[in-house]
């Protein structure tokens, strides 16, 4: 039985992003990690939970931009004997982590912002506003920071989703803070502040969910196997058969695809080769292609639900 392995490696990352992803987030760390100590003490002036809020969440955010620079430092290492792709991966459960922190910032939020309803709290509407206004422009300089750095970055996207639900927290903190100037109602602080989080869950959601499923290798978004194992055969004359595929993400931007083609005898074994990467890479996007050839009897007839079971 004759056997072909081939591997087709194609880089999307480079060492120049990801040394811009580090030191982006290491800005925003300075500026985030700053101005929360600022905003604990307009915190304990104002009484403000909207306020709280947002210090709570700067406070994770310094701690989450850390980690996400940590994650960066760290998936500029090479590979190795022990990890072959190298430290991608850091970056990813990183974001998982990020997303899993947004997710019980949200929690602690609403918990808080009920209690407030219940219980309400006088809130010093100036402080607050001064505070809110500051934290707004140093929000909305380190959003652009991360937002403009590498959007397919998982871990900075998880970076910058915490840093914009800082800037919404801001913003509903001045909103809050004028009303109550203006009215003396104080159940806005704690309504504004559940808007926000039900706005942070949902982009907290989108990047657990995302990060997860890569993390437990999951076919990225647009390729199915299935198709694979169709169009391959359809589209390349000498191959008969395409089975044992296997597709996963390392990152959001590099997916990989293992399989195995049978072909005919007498095919160019070598030119089919190319044939597969070309289509793998141009058609589908797959950066790495681990592709294992077969003699021709592997073609059998059989009913494709069978084989793609077996499979």
């Amino acid at each position: 039985m004759a056997h072909d392995h081939h591997h087709h490696h194609s880089h999307h990352a480079t060492p120049h992003s990801g040394l811009d992803s580090q030191r982006r987030l290491f800005w925003a760390i300075l500026l985030t990690g700053g101005f929360m100590v600022a905003e604990v003490v307009g915190v304990i002036l104002s009484g403000s939970l909207a306020l709280l809020a947002d210090a709570g969440h700067m406070l994770t955010d310094t701690a989450a931009l850390a980690l996400a620079w940590f994650a960066a430092r760290i998936s500029r290492r090479p590979a190795d004997e022990k990890r072959s792709f190298g430290y991608h991966r850091v970056q990813i459960l990183a974001a998982f982590v990020n997303g899993l922190t947004l997710i019980a910032i949200v929690v602690w939020i609403l918990i808080e912002a009920i209690r407030r309803l219940l219980s309400p709290v006088e809130v010093v509407g100036s402080t607050m506003l001064v505070i809110a206004g500051l934290g707004l422009v140093v929000n909305v300089v380190v959003f652009a920071i991360l937002h403009f750095g590498d959007r397919e970055n998982l871990n900075i996207r998880g970076a910058a989703l915490h840093v914009l639900g800082d800037l919404l927290g801001s913003v509903a903190a001045i909103v809050a803070a004028l009303v109550i100037l203006a009215t003396g109602w104080m159940p806005i602080d704690p309504l504004l502040s559940v808007l926000v989080a039900l706005l942070i869950l949902r982009s907290a959601w989108k990047l657990t969910r995302e990060s997860g499923h890569i993390l437990l290798e999951g076919a990225p978004e647009g390729v199915d196997p299935s198709t694979l194992r169709r169009e391959i055969p359809e589209r390349l004359e000498a191959v008969c058969n395409v089975h044992h595929v296997h597709v996963w993400s390392l990152t959001p931007g590099r997916h990989l695809v293992s399989l195995h083609a049978a072909i005919d005898e007498g095919a160019d074994r070598q030119a089919t080769l190319v044939a597969i990467r070309a289509l793998l890479v141009e058609r589908y996007g797959l950066s790495h292609a681990t592709v294992q050839l077969e003699s021709r009897h592997h073609c059998v007839d059989e009913p494709t639900a069978h084989r793609e079971h077996r499979d």
